[in-house]
């Protein structure tokens, strides 16, 4: 496992242009559906307006959801739909990249809508990126995280403490992490998560040994993501003002 201070991972930072605005909003519980066209429709906006403003969205999936990413192996569903049904967890095909993930409650859903135009276009850059921001939240928590070569995520001992998935339309990302804060364990086993059969996930809570929540974890979140990706300005949206956007994303 690379630590947090990885040289490689830093070389190329220096070279990337920090984001401008960045506009957050802490959603609370929501379904994944809703979440997800707010995201293409923010998306839709930055690409059609061409605003110097980035978007963040947290959240905690309610009802508890599966989503299967574009490289999805359904196979990874280990639980039959009446199984799924009895538990109340919807299954749901998605644009990101990856194959098969959880969301549920206790479990902090951070979704970017970032302009990669500003990040010179690099997809992996900003995968590494979105981990450092997971790396260095629970490094608030004296949690020593870091990555795992040849995966994506974020790492504890051998563990996957955090996922990460991405879609990219027209240089404009979207989707983003789910940290695991202090979420059902068990309904893990209803799938292989991300299709990793030899590596177990693990959660803030289990490492911590004590309570913490999502809503203790979410500022700290806003807060990291701001340092690393540079935000010129950082403020929550506005009363009404998320619902205003109102252009198509159109989305892959």
């Amino acid at each position: 496992m690379t630590s947090r201070n990885d040289p490689e991972d830093n070389s190329s930072r220096a070279n990337l242009a920090g984001l401008g605005e960045l506009v957050w909003s802490d959603l609370g519980q929501a379904p994944y559906a809703k979440t997800f066209e707010l995201q293409r429709r923010l998306a839709g906006q930055v690409r059609a307006t061409g605003a110097d403003r980035s978007y963040l969205l947290l959240v905690e999936h309610v009802p508890p959801v599966i989503t299967l990413g574009r490289a999805a192996d359904r196979s990874n569903v280990i639980a039959t739909p009446k199984i799924l049904a009895a538990q109340g967890v919807e299954v749901h095909q998605t644009s990101r990249g990856g194959d098969v993930t959880y969301h549920g409650p206790g479990q902090l859903v951070g979704y970017p809508i970032v302009p990669l135009d500003r990040r010179g276009r690099d997809i992996h850059r900003y995968l590494r990126d979105v981990e450092e921001v997971i790396i260095r939240l629970l490094a608030r928590f004296d949690i020593s995280a870091g990555r795992v070569k040849g995966l994506t995520g974020v790492w504890v001992g051998h563990e996957k403490v955090a996922a990460i998935g991405i879609a990219v339309s027209r240089s404009v990302a979207y989707h983003g992490f789910a940290l695991n804060v202090c979420p059902n364990m068990e309904h893990f086993g209803l799938i292989v998560p991300c299709g990793i059969a030899d590596k177990a996930v693990t959660s803030m809570a289990r490492i911590l040994g004590r309570d913490v929540s999502p809503g203790q974890v979410a500022p700290l979140a806003v807060q990291c993501f701001a340092e690393v990706f540079e935000c010129r300005s950082v403020r929550e949206a506005a009363p009404g003002e998320l619902a205003e956007a109102n252009v198509e994303g159109n989305e892959d």
